[in-house]
């Protein structure tokens, strides 16, 4: 399957949760709505649809998400794109702070629904660098680059003692890890028991 098409079921599961928790919405509203309007002498049956409307509160609580509502769902895992901006150690550690790590590339449709997303954002740490021996990239997970084929021409140049790796327009390239820059988290995606 395409990186599109998996887009597209993601989007499509999304939006059917979302039509179900809108709909869930509305039937509580009616139920609240008419349990307002019955008399003072109708007080049993008031309490009869308080009753089934807390029942209907718990069972909006175990719907099944995989992601978090802020994160997007690609192939099991689920990928938090920043808001801000921050020095690539810091963006470890915001990873690391909700469960998660600074992503860590593991095939080609990964590489490639990651780089179309953070073409809109500019340049964009990823969890790979040469802090601890220069010219040897290591992922945050601890295992070594594999494949340099994302490398954008002439990268990485280490120009200025860049050692830490992020999404720009054409591929990948090495900046100062000082530079505050938007970045990226994965962890895995949750699984419903049913």
């Amino acid at each position: 399957m395409n990186v599109d098409g998996c887009q597209a079921c993601d989007r499509f599961i999304t939006v059917l949760q979302l039509i179900s928790l809108v709909l869930l919405a509305a039937l509580l509203v009616a139920i609240l709505v008419k349990g307002s309007y019955l008399p003072s002498s109708q007080e049993q049956e008031k309490q009869h649809i308080h009753q089934e409307l807390d029942q209907l509160k718990a069972g909006l609580d175990h719907l099944c998400r995989p992601c978090p509502w802020d994160w997007t769902l690609f192939q099991g895992n689920c990928y938090f794109f920043s808001t801000y901006q921050q020095a690539w150690k810091d963006s470890v550690t915001a990873c690391k702070e909700i469960g998660a790590q600074l992503v860590v590339i593991k095939s080609d449709e990964e590489q490639s629904f990651l780089q179309q997303t953070s073409k809109k954002k500019n340049y964009t740490w990823m969890g790979l660098s040469d802090l601890k021996q220069e010219g040897r990239w290591l992922w945050v997970d601890g295992s070594l680059l594999k494949w340099r084929k994302y490398w954008s021409p002439r990268e990485p140049n280490n120009k200025g003692d860049e050692d830490c790796a992020a999404f720009s327009d054409n591929g990948w390239t090495d900046n100062l890890c000082s530079l505050e820059q938007f970045w990226i988290c994965k962890k895995p995606a949750s699984t419903c028991s049913r």
